[in-house]
């Protein structure tokens, strides 16, 4: 059987942290934030971690 590509969209997005947990960014920091206060942009600051369903999609997209 040939190697699974790595889909370049998820790994650019998603990171597998050493205990296997899958982490993302939150939305919604990227642009018109004129008008968000800055409580709800600090609060969208940082990685959190993926839903479990949504976790066993994302590692077969990174072939983990």
């Amino acid at each position: 059987m040939p190697k699974n590509k790595t889909h370049s969209g998820a790994s650019k997005r998603f990171k597998i942290t050493g205990s296997g947990k899958v982490m993302r960014e939150r939305a919604g920091k990227r642009h018109l934030l004129e008008h968000k206060s800055s409580k709800l942009t600090r609060r969208l600051t940082g990685t959190v971690e993926l839903a479990p369903g949504d976790a066993k999609k994302i590692k077969k997209l990174l072939g983990k």
